[in-house]
């Protein structure tokens, strides 16, 4: 599992009762929590994300222990009225909403130029059973290098995306890492606030965190009885 800050980690990891103990690598340290994941506070932004998540595969494989599957978790900002506060998201397309140019014309996304790519699918299967173990709401959730701050962006970003139900800084970054490993992605999220005109004051982290914490307690038996190999 990998998140942005120590505070999801931790939220994540309550949702798995065994002892855990750290685990130091280069630039990032992962908590091994007995009989159940690997959690690692990856950093803010796409680009540390997908650095530190690299990091854990990479380690991983090297001790022969390959990951079946990455988690990308933590909250994020719910476009409205689709992903209200407190909500939970689980992503069936993880996609960088600003990766790309801006022209005379509007924003081009990377794909547009003639290379990368700016979107990844989870497994249909397993995104089907999380959202139905958690009663998550399923949709696109974009990934952006700056958190939306006005009706304007959040209203520019909703045209490009319609799908969008949330925003959040690492999700593309991490699927990223994990498709170069050639290992399956998961992106959940709980919302903590709304998209749009930055109000710190109509935040709710504590009740999203809550949520991340619940919301991994009901599915953990999906993580643990998924197969990459029957998809």
């Amino acid at each position: 599992m990998a998140t942005a800050v120590p505070a999801e980690r931790d939220a994540v990891a309550r949702a798995f009762p065994g002892a855990s103990h750290e685990v130091a690598l280069p630039g990032v340290t992962v908590v091994e929590i007995a009989d159940g994941p690997d959690v690692l506070a990856a950093g803010v932004g796409p680009a540390l994300a997908a650095a530190s998540t690299a990091t854990a595969l990479t380690a991983a494989a090297l001790t022969g222990r390959s990951y079946d599957l990455v988690v990308s978790a933590g909250i994020a900002g719910g476009f409205a009225p689709h992903a209200p506060v407190g909500s939970l998201v689980v992503a069936d397309e993880i996609t960088a909403a600003d990766l790309g140019a801006g022209t005379a014309d509007g924003f081009l996304p990377v794909t547009a130029l003639g290379f990368g790519t700016v979107t990844h699918l989870p497994p249909t299967a397993l995104v089907r059973d999380a959202a139905a173990a958690t009663g998550a709401l399923t949709g696109a959730v974009l990934t952006v290098s700056t958190v939306t701050g006005t009706a304007a962006r959040a209203a520019h970003l909703g045209d490009l995306h319609p799908r969008a139900l949330a925003e959040a800084m690492e999700g593309f970054g991490v699927a990223e890492a994990a498709a170069a490993h050639g290992v399956p992605v998961l992106e959940i999220r709980a919302v903590s606030n709304p998209v749009g005109p930055r109000d710190r004051d109509a935040w709710r982290i504590g009740d999203a965190l809550t949520a991340l914490t619940e919301g991994f307690g009901k599915l953990a038996p999906v993580l643990e009885s998924w197969n990459r190999h029957d998809q």
